[in-house]
């Protein structure tokens, strides 16, 4: 992997020749310096003495005061699209009925930095209104969480592949759907990696693109825009987002309503549910075919019923949050299924959130039980605090206590 690193061409990062600071958009700057300030408070003062070509320069956009493709994609006036070509840097909004027959449409060009707005307005973000179910689900909300909405737009600019000279479409489906697409293959090879890591990938695409869309606050490097993705419509109860990686192209559909009143029933009654069992419940609902190790796991928690291909969520489920209210008295079930890291993080995350604090002692008491059989107890104690000061180092948690007494806050 390191050596291939060292042979990619990172499109974003090129000199555009013949393309001057007079090619970029004032107003466009003008946001940039505002969202960086937001984003660096500490050099805030320090920025507004920098004039336009230091401050292109330190924040990663040109690069010794020369403009690269970078800087014409998120800074460049319309007229300036030119110099891209043959890359199409457009962004394609399209309305479209129940029958998928267009209604209306909208295209914007650079400056990409003010494009993401005005595609955003374009979309139609009515409420939704809950069926009643006793008081398990609110009245009405927002179809989509504007997070998830920014989040899409933002990756497909971030990640597209402009050698193909294709464009980014945003498709706003009146079945209630938004549907995003962009040209170029999935680097990370699978979301569920993507979920699984949540972190970031070892590689760019477009390398230069990404980090000054970082510091532009137009996306996050850290690896976790995707998983927040499924969270915000996990915590709707409305299916998690579906990729489509096929043709050498990512697609990403939104749905802003609820699809199976049993899953939005299950995730509502079971707040504290693994991510991981919901991505496959998620694919019950949708009909999406499960492995044969999958359906016995969901099986075994009578999450779901019948057999292939009529497989379904249980209505019977009203019971299964006691399995995941304290999950350090179901050693059993959860040795039957070792976790990952990112799960035991989920579980140490949620405690201290539900506790306001917790000692190590509560944390060894919580994660002792549920690590594999085959660790030793010392073994246990050190991945524990392992998990602990990785925990601490990104910034999740914070030690109010003393070294040798700590008292673990959420961040």
């Amino acid at each position: 992997r390191i050596r291939a690193q060292t042979t990619v061409n990172d499109w974003s990062v090129a000199i555009v020749e013949g393309a001057t600071h007079a090619d970029l958009d004032e107003t466009a700057i003008g946001k940039a310096r505002e969202v960086f300030k937001n984003k660096f408070p500490d050099k805030a003062a320090e920025a507004d003495e920098w004039d336009d070509v230091q401050f292109l320069n330190k924040a990663k956009i040109t690069v010794g005061g020369k403009i690269t493709r970078t800087a014409i994609l998120l800074l460049g006036k319309e007229e300036s699209e030119h110099f891209l070509s043959p890359a199409d840097p457009k962004i394609r909004w399209i309305l479209k009925d129940a029958n998928n027959i267009e209604k209306d449409y909208a295209i914007v060009s650079c400056p990409f930095l003010l494009a993401v707005d005005r595609i955003y307005r374009k979309i139609r973000n009515l409420k939704y209104r809950y069926i009643k179910d006793g008081s398990l689900f609110p009245d009405e909300i927002d179809q989509y969480e504007p997070y998830i909405i920014r989040e899409a737009i933002n990756n497909c600019i971030a990640h597209q592949d402009y050698a193909r000279g294709g464009r980014i479409n945003v498709v706003e489906m009146e079945n209630e759907q938004l549907v995003f697409t962009n040209p170029g293959t999935f680097i990370p090879g699978s979301v569920e990696k993507v979920i699984r890591q949540d972190a970031p990938d070892e590689y760019y695409r477009n390398k230069f693109l990404a980090t000054a869309m970082f510091n532009l606050k137009m996306v996050d490097t850290m690896g976790g825009g995707i998983k927040k993705m499924f969270i915000y419509q996990k915590d709707r109860f409305f299916p998690l987002p579906e990729y489509d990686l096929s043709e050498e192209r990512v697609k990403v559909t939104v749905t802003g309503k609820i699809l199976n009143m049993d899953y939005a029933r299950l995730l509502a009654r079971t707040p504290s549910l693994l991510l991981h069992d919901i991505i496959l419940l998620d694919k019950v609902q949708k009909n999406k075919e499960l492995t044969d190790a999958e359906e016995k796991y969901l099986k075994e928690r009578s999450f779901i019923e019948g057999e292939k291909p009529d497989l379904h969520i249980s209505k019977k489920n009203g019971d299964i949050q006691e399995l995941y209210r304290e999950p350090e008295q179901n050693a059993e079930y959860l040795q039957n299924k070792p976790l990952d890291k990112q799960q035991y993080f989920d579980l140490i995350l949620k405690n201290i959130g539900e506790r306001r604090s917790m000692t190590r002692k509560d944390i060894d008491a919580l994660l002792r039980n549920i690590m594999p059989d085959h660790l030793s107890d010392e073994q246990k104690k050190n991945r524990i605090m392992n998990l602990i000061q990785e925990l601490s180092r990104i910034g999740k948690i914070t030690n109010k206590g003393s070294r040798f007494s700590p008292e673990w806050f959420l961040s």
